[in-house]
């Protein structure tokens, strides 16, 4: 259910036509205390334009705490980016303005979608308890451009989700030239350099505010739109970043630039998998072996390296087998070309979504299975073999 508070009734009118059906409308933010007192398994408040600034952030900042699953969706004749990092800041999940009756509907529903997230999760128990597996984080990379590195990353994120039976993220950490947006064709309200304004209280209720869903099970971080934005996102909020999506879902997939920044390394350095992209052409298998030589210099275990082989039945006069022995680790997946991956990437849907048959998304979903989704299956059996050699320990030592 959603609730608008409006001093205005005129216009509270047509903010419930565009909020839909069901929709409670308030006079004043006294009302709406009392009503949530007797209500108290709402979703979403709009906080219409009438709604003195002030007033509407400290009401979020106290909701945040109370309800944690409650949204908080403010209305503005106008949106700047001071108001957007104050608003943020207390916990409204989004800003909107008055015109945009179309984008107040559509923050409603996912307000609403993460609300009911949330309750599922209290509700089994997971929220309170801390003790519960984290998600699993895992870095896409490659060191030069063009080996289909965003593809592999969205696609394997799609893979990952099958359908809502995983809750999966991907964060484009490309700060200046980041494509995951547009491979997936999305249209973000929020990207990373909103979250700079809340880097000393990041937490799972302020980077919900950040986030752009996608289809069932996968949720993105994308990229500044604007390039010059990078040099303001220092390494230390994209580790924060991860640290606080690894608490929210199953897996995390980072999509990263084609070189060995510091937002990179923060990547790799919370990373259970780092999965190294190339292509069968010398310059691409020269900067991977030059990966490989710097990964063991700032020794990151060689268990977390997988190499992809993309495009890897091009006729270009490379043995495969020569490829492993230069590079003396072996390849992990192997992605066949085609013409329909550039064709899928220009309709702006994932081929492991579209066609799920097909000897790429096959490949990609191989990969998936059998070297990333196993780290959770890793992760509960480590967990449940702690318990049992704990009660072993505990029951040897008894007299």
């Amino acid at each position: 259910m959603t609730v608008i508070v409006d001093h205005d009734p005129q216009n509270a009118e047509a903010l419930a036509a565009a909020v839909g059906p069901g929709t409670v409308v308030l006079g004043a933010m006294d009302q709406l205390s009392r009503h949530l007192d007797e209500t108290p398994d709402e979703d979403v408040v709009v906080l219409a334009s009438t709604i003195d600034s002030s007033v509407a952030f400290h009401f979020a900042e106290l909701a945040r705490v109370a309800n944690p699953a409650l949204g908080v969706i403010m209305v503005r004749r106008r949106v700047d980016t001071s108001l957007l990092a104050d608003a943020l800041r207390a916990g409204v999940r989004e800003v909107i303005t008055d015109r945009d009756l179309a984008g107040l509907g559509q923050a409603v529903r996912r307000s609403r979608d993460l609300a009911r997230q949330i309750r599922r999760q209290v509700e089994s128990g997971h929220a309170a308890d801390d003790s519960r597996a984290r998600g699993h984080v895992v870095t896409v990379f490659s060191a030069k451009g063009g080996c289909g590195k965003t593809t592999f990353a969205t696609n394997l994120g799609v893979a990952l989700a099958d359908r809502g039976r995983r809750e999966v993220c991907v964060l484009d950490i490309d700060l200046a030239f980041g494509d995951v947006a547009i491979v997936l064709q999305l249209f973000p309200a929020h990207t990373i350099a909103d979250a700079i304004p809340l880097a000393d209280s990041l937490d799972e209720h302020g980077v919900s505010a950040l986030l752009t869903p996608h289809s069932p099970g996968l949720t993105t971080l994308v990229a500044p739109v604007e390039p010059g934005t990078a040099e303001n996102v220092p390494s230390s909020l994209v580790a924060d970043l991860i640290s606080v999506l690894r608490g929210m879902f199953d897996f995390v997939i980072i999509d990263t630039p084609p070189a060995f920044t510091d937002h990179v390394l923060a990547a790799f350095d919370a990373s259970e998998l780092i999965a190294l992209i190339a292509t069968l052409d010398i310059p691409a298998l020269k900067n991977l072996k030059l990966t490989l030589e710097t990964l063991e210099l700032l020794n990151y275990p060689r268990e977390k390296w997988r190499v992809v082989l993309n495009r890897a039945d091009s006729k270009v006069g490379l043995a495969l087998s020569e490829v492993e022995k230069t590079l003396r680790i072996p390849i992990s997946a192997q992605v066949p070309s085609s013409r329909d991956v550039p064709a899928a990437v220009n309709r702006g849907v994932p081929l492991v979504q579209e066609a799920p048959n097909h000897p790429v998304s096959v490949a990609v979903r191989q990969f998936a299975e059998e070297h990333v989704a196993r780290l959770r299956e890793d992760a509960s059996d480590r967990s449940r073999g702690e318990r049992r050699g704990g009660f072993l320990r505990r029951k040897a030592t008894t007299p």
